[in-house]
């Protein structure tokens, strides 16, 4: 047996901490922010509870970063259909982008920010206030499209803004809860095309 030598120590395994915030976006997408627990995170991160906390903070700073990755990712579409030219047609991509997003194939069903904490304890009421801010931001932002869009003549004088983009929201986590029960894409759309039609029109 040799002595006066030492096994080289080796580096740490390194991961991709882009890749692991996917994949912890995708187990709080589909588990919530209570049920999915550090171990089952980590795991699915293929990291160790030090390396989470030394690169992405507590559960609840991951929570923050994995919504922040879902409302630039696959949430992005309501950024998009901001962009369309008349509200009616902003409202018809939101819940196109909806539909799409809630009911993939290869995916979690339903929407993050909807499901993900819904019903918690004290120790994920981080989670619920900044998931309440974030559909209030949505709500808002929704409202001051429609705003500028009676102001362009694109909604009539009468439309409120407030009330549309209330409408328009409760619509699109209808479809989300639904979508989450396993209601089809198609179902969806119909339900989706009649709400629609009480859209108000210059």
């Amino acid at each position: 047996m040799e002595s006066g030598k030492r096994r080289p120590t080796g580096r740490p395994r390194g991961f991709d901490p882009d890749a692991a915030l996917e994949r912890a976006l995708m187990v709080f997408w589909e588990q919530g922010y209570e049920g999915a627990s550090l171990a089952t995170l980590t795991e699915a991160m293929g990291i160790s509870t030090t390396s989470m906390y030394a690169t992405f903070g507590n559960k609840e700073e991951l929570f923050r970063k994995a919504l922040e990755r879902y409302t630039e990712g696959p949430s992005a579409y309501v950024v998009r259909a901001l962009e369309e030219p008349t509200a009616l047609a902003v409202a018809t991509a939101i819940i196109a982008g909806t539909i799409a997003t809630t009911t993939r194939p290869a995916g979690p069903n339903g929407c993050l920010g909807v499901q993900g904490a819904l019903a918690t304890g004290d120790a994920g009421r981080g989670a619920r206030d900044l998931l309440i801010g974030w559909r209030d931001d949505g709500y808002a932002t929704l409202r001051d499209r429609f705003d500028r869009a009676v102001d362009d003549g694109d909604l009539p004088p009468e439309a409120d803004p407030a009330l549309l983009a209330r409408y328009l929201t409760a619509l699109a986590y209808g479809i989300a809860v639904q979508a989450a029960s396993g209601v089809g894409r198609q179902e969806l759309q119909e339900m989706a095309d009649a709400a629609l039609r009480a859209w108000p029109l210059v």
